[in-house]
Order: C-alpha cells, then structure tokens, then sequence
C-alpha cells in the first residue's frame, strides 16, 4: 500500500510546465507505480505513484514517496542509470528542475564520449 496518494492536477501542471520549458513541446508522461525502500533499512518495498516519460532515448521517473515527497532518476539502460544525488525533494518543482537540468549535462558528457572528446 503507497503512503502517498496520487499526483494532483497542480501536480501534473507543474511536470508539463516543466517539460514544455525544457523540450519546447508538450511531452506524453505516463502515470505509472513504483516500487521503493522508503528508508534505507526497510525489507518491504512500498508502491508510490510515479509519473514516466520518455525523450530522446532517456527515461525517467519522479515518484511521490508522501505528502511533498519526491524521488526521482534518469536513464538510458539499466547500466546506465543517474539520479541527482540528493535523496528527496519536499518541492515538486525542485525535483523537476534538477532532474531535467543534470540529466542535459550527463547527457552532454555521454555525447562528447560517444564523440571521443
């Protein structure tokens, strides 16, 4: 059972407004569950809501772990997977911001191995 309840509308604007400042377009994000370890020492998994999109081959998920809590990460492949480094965000939007703002720079690092450089 989730200890957060679903993504609000205010909720939802914030993640579209967010995406639309960031790609220039609207995005289709998918409202999906995942599955965490709300404290480190947990050995229960507990189900969040989550919201799911995917742009220019990277995926990421930004899940509500509680009242104004949330997690968030970005990937390419399982082996290849970032989040931002701080564990949860008590701010939607600083989630999002962070999340699609270090996903463009590891996304940039990517590009300029992938280029030799």
């Amino acid at each position: 059972m989730s200890e957060a309840s679903a993504f609000s509308d205010a909720d939802w604007a914030l993640v579209q407004s967010a995406l639309r400042e960031r790609y220039g377009r609207q995005v289709n994000v998918d409202e999906v569950e995942t599955e965490i370890r709300l404290n480190p020492a947990d050995r229960e998994l507990t189900v969040c809501p989550a919201l799911y999109w995917v742009e220019s081959g990277c995926n990421f998920v930004v899940s509500k772990t509680g009242d104004n809590q949330f997690r968030s990460m970005f990937f390419w492949s399982v082996k290849d997977r970032f989040s931002t480094g701080k564990e949860e965000y008590d701010n939607l939007g600083d989630c999002m911001v962070t999340t699609l703002k270090m996903q463009e720079e590891a996304a940039r690092h990517r590009s300029a191995e992938t280029a030799g450089g």
